[in-house]
């Protein structure tokens, strides 16, 4: 009988031979090479097609980013997390910058646009503990859209753990966050618990995209107007703007130069052959300038930047949040090498008058400075806090307090250089001997007192009240108002010169010690500077301690 085959007769024979066992190093082989396709797998991304649609938006990806931040290798950690080992769109290392070990992370947009599920989120959240506990900075560079929708809670979840984590680093190490793309809800959060916010033009970040508020609320705003860097510039969200990626990059190396490692730790000093002991002619001449004004004299508005830049190293000069509240510079720069924290008045705008935002814009610089050892100066040129109802319903009061906390909790080394006006409650919470001050400079052009020259009512009530008695006694005899006025005015200005000169000067204040001595214009980074070394020859770096209050 013949016997039944289930083979196919019309199916081509196989000419195969008939595998057999492979040996160890053919599995050591295979293995070795599997190992080098996940090591370059996440470089890919998620495609070169995906590579084009990233440079087509003027984006970088994510290594051409890390590029930028450094020349070294790469020590990338946690690399291929994610269901596909695709490295969940999150990229995590130590970078080498300056011969500094710093923890970067950058959203790979090339992948799933760079969302969030648990599993990056863990990766993000271990990298931002990492860097706590072994004490190194922290940039971030932001580019996702935000939660993975398909990953339901869990995306949630994600954000929960970095925000957790960023949270525990905060005033341990200094973080840089750099703002990419299109970042709405927990990408705008996480980002903005960093120390500083850095963001391009042309890109996002908010609570919500411009849809959703046009759906939810009918406003009808572009992306620009709604979250774009002149929004947060404005409102102290972002620190630093710029033209571009590129840009962004180059201000987060700049700015990364001025911080220490940690909290208890120093800055890094660089070397400078400027010395602290040379006359600084430009100095002198431009407060010669602005204060011998023919027509305004001491009423001429001053840019205290113009001095501030003739203080430090050369050129070594880096502000904070050039946008928001300009009656109040906030800057870092170095004397001596050393790195200092500078604010600063500025009567070039709005008088120099503290309001609601500067007051948050100083307290929020001065409590990085506190607690990352920068030791800050104090230049004082200032009539008082910002008037009105506006203010008021603004609460100035409290963002006044917040300041005013901020300065008597400094524990650095800190310096006061009064250039011009110091009046009031003014006066008395920017940085005085008697709220910590370690040394109070004066110029001879400082003018110390409860009231500028509106004080003259007050001091010479008598007098004041004579004037405007003959004045009025002008009108009722008919005498024309404008002759009048002429006599009244010429009355008050010797009355206002008599206060000046009795009052409006640091002589009272010497005398009681408030203030310690007077510089002469083109020393002031010679007695500054040398202050500034002294004292921190006697600071030990520490981290806080003691009740952080409310």
């Amino acid at each position: 009988m013949e016997e039944l085959s289930l083979e196919n007769p019309f199916e081509p024979k196989s000419t195969e031979a008939v595998s057999v066992e492979e040996s160890p190093k053919m599995l050591y082989d295979k293995m070795l090479a599997r190992g080098e396709e996940l090591l370059k797998k996440p470089l890919r991304g998620g495609g070169e097609s995906r590579v084009r649609v990233q440079h087509s938006k003027g984006r970088m990806t994510v290594w051409e980013r890390i590029k930028v931040l450094t020349s070294a290798e790469p020590h990338i950690t946690f690399q291929n997390w994610g269901s596909e080992l695709d490295g969940a769109g999150i990229v995590t290392g130590i970078l080498d910058i300056d011969g500094r070990d710093v923890a970067v992370y950058g959203h790979d947009f090339t992948v799933r646009a760079g969302s969030m599920d648990a599993t990056n989120g863990g990766k993000i959240a271990r990298l931002i503990l990492m860097a706590g506990e072994h004490g190194i900075p922290l940039i971030g560079m932001n580019d996702s859209a935000g939660a993975f929708v398909p990953a339901g809670v869990g995306g949630l979840d994600g954000y929960s753990e970095a925000f957790a984590a960023m949270r525990k680093i905060s005033g341990v190490v200094p973080s840089i966050m750099l703002m990419f793309g299109y970042n709405a809800g927990g990408g705008a959060y996480l980002p903005r618990q960093g120390a500083f916010v850095i963001q391009p033009e042309n890109t996002f970040f908010g609570l919500t995209g411009p849809n959703v508020v046009r759906e939810a609320l009918g406003e009808d705003i572009s992306a620009d107007d709604l979250g774009g860097p002149k929004v947060h510039s404005k409102s102290g969200v972002v620190d630093l703007i710029a033209p571009d990626e590129l840009g962004a990059l180059r201000l987060a190396l700049r700015l990364l130069r001025y911080l220490p490692d940690n909290n208890h730790t120093s800055p890094p000093i660089r070397s400078t052959t400027l010395s602290l002991d040379d006359y600084v002619e430009e100095e002198a001449i431009l407060l010669h300038k602005t204060f011998t004004n023919p027509v305004s004299g001491f009423n001429t508005p001053f840019d205290m930047r113009l001095f501030l830049q003739q203080l430090v190293d050369y050129g070594d000069y880096f502000e904070i949040q050039q946008v928001r509240a300009k009656q109040l510079t906030t800057a870092f720069g170095r004397m001596g090498g050393n790195v200092v924290g500078f604010i600063a008045n500025n009567s070039a705008y709005a008088s120099g008058n503290i309001d609601t935002e500067a007051s948050r814009k100083g307290a929020k610089f001065i409590r990085f400075c506190n607690l990352y050892n920068i030791p800050v100066i104090f230049l004082e040129d200032v009539s008082g806090y910002a008037p009105g109802s506006e203010q008021e319903r603004a609460g100035v009061v409290q963002a006044g307090r917040e300041l005013l906390d901020a300065i008597v909790d400094l524990r650095v080394p800190r310096l006061t250089l009064i250039v011009r006006n110091a009046f009031g409650g003014a006066y008395c919470a920017w940085n005085s001997y008697h709220v910590g001050g370690d040394f109070v400079f004066a110029l001879p052009s400082a003018r110390i007192a409860v009231m500028g020259p509106a004080g003259r009512q007050f001091v010479y009530k008598d007098e004041f009240r004579e004037i405007l008695r003959k004045f009025q006694q002008s009108l009722d005899s008919g005498i024309e108002e404008h002759e009048a006025a002429v006599v009244r005015d010429a009355a008050m200005a010797k009355l206002t010169a008599r206060y000046e000169k009795e009052l409006l000067n640091p002589e009272e204040a010497l005398r009681l010690g408030s203030v310690s001595r007077i510089v002469m214009p083109g020393h002031s980074r010679k007695v500054l500077g040398n202050t500034l070394c002294y004292l921190l020859r006697h600071y030990q770096p520490s981290a806080m301690a003691g009740p952080q209050r409310e």
